[in-house]
């Protein structure tokens, strides 16, 4: 049985959630807080298995209680918005960095169209968030790597000019892992990066802004077809399939849910594999197999292919099933990743 504890400042959706959760016969909830500061105290005096943290919260909201949690009695944390003011998502991605594992959206209530599936996907992300192992406080930032191996035959010929574009798919745990990984590229880095990131619609925005803080390269959210320009990265918008087509077109559909996904990292890795060895695949964090077979696809056609492992996955999911599927040219955390990146792009790896 799974233990929770819900952090929620009202006392319908305290009960609101506990119901979803212990529907499932697979999670009790052990208690419910009021306020970020009760949230804190019995974190540390129940110790459950995971923490459902409401954001916008009187005497300390969900980022600060995060902080304390992961300081004192670190546990997984699940950051659980209802709103989309700029500054909740913006406290919500804070929290990300102070140590949660991952932030969605609060359940829809009973009687509304997504009701069913939005309660499925919190009971399912508890489950897998139960299973993680934290540490007492996550960095902001990993620190540069000076870890160099030689590449292999596969990725001889580094800075080839025929590798045009990257692509990277990511779920669970994604904004921390992007986060890493992003930042360590130069802004002169000589292609467009593609991003498709499993995320709560209202939170794109806030996560463009929080890898804007960090990133040299531009981040940017297409709102219509364009053509894919060097230094630049381009999250997948909401309910958008993005691609990417041969002459570097970054297209957007309504194309159908893949993996019930839209946007899903499986469209984009497959208009990728179109590029053979001139696209560049990464398949990191997450829940589920979305990209994975996609990913093979890509290494097969000529390209160098990348999944995060295990030790630094938050969930080792998208990833294990495409080293299972023997996709992987390399399987590296996301720092080292970057390194890699830049190599095969033709700059030596940031050294500090």
């Amino acid at each position: 049985m799974i233990r929770v504890l819900i952090v929620d400042d009202l006392k319908t959706e305290r009960e609101f959630l506990r119901h979803l959760m212990e529907a499932t016969g697979e999670i009790q909830v052990v208690g419910m807080a009021a306020d970020g500061a009760e949230g804190v105290a019995l974190a540390c005096q129940l110790a459950p298995d995971v923490v459902t943290m409401d954001i916008n919260m009187p005497v300390m909201d969900g980022y600060r209680a995060t902080r304390e949690i992961m300081e004192t009695c670190p546990r997984p944390i699940v950051i659980l918005s209802a709103s989309w003011d700029p500054q909740d998502v913006n406290r919500s991605f804070r929290a990300l960095e102070a140590g949660a594992v991952t932030a969605m959206a609060k359940p829809f209530g009973f009687g509304h169209s997504q009701h069913a599936a939005s309660a499925r996907k919190l009971t399912r992300t508890v489950k897998a968030m139960a299973e993680v192992k934290v540490v007492t406080h996550h960095r902001r930032q990993s620190p540069p790597s000076s870890f160099q191996t030689p590449l292999s035959d596969e990725a001889a010929g580094v800075a080839s000019p025929r590798r045009r574009v990257v692509v990277i798919g990511v779920s669970t745990g994604g904004p921390q892992a992007l986060r890493i990984l992003l930042a360590k590229l130069p802004g002169d880095f000589p292609a467009p990066v593609l991003v498709v990131q499993h995320i709560s619609a209202g939170f794109l925005g806030g996560m463009r802004d929080w890898l804007q803080d960090v990133c040299p390269l531009r981040v940017h959210i297409p709102q219509a077809e364009l053509t894919a320009r060097p230094g630049t990265i381009y999250l997948a918008p909401d309910d958008y399939q993005m691609g990417i087509t041969p002459a570097l077109e970054v297209t957007l559909s309504k194309g159908a849910l893949e993996h019930s996904l839209r946007p899903s990292a499986s469209f984009l890795f497959r208009q990728a594999a179109k590029l053979g060895e001139g696209a560049v695949g990464c398949l990191l964090t997450g829940m589920g197999t979305d990209g994975a077979r996609e990913l093979a696809l890509m290494r097969q056609r000529g390209a160098i292919t990348f999944a995060q492992d295990e030790e630094s996955s938050v969930v080792f999911g998208m990833p294990a099933e495409a080293i299972r599927l023997n996709g992987a040219t390399f399987v590296l955390p996301p720092e080292k990743i970057a390194d890699k990146l830049i190599e095969l792009f033709g700059r030596p790896p940031v050294t500090g």
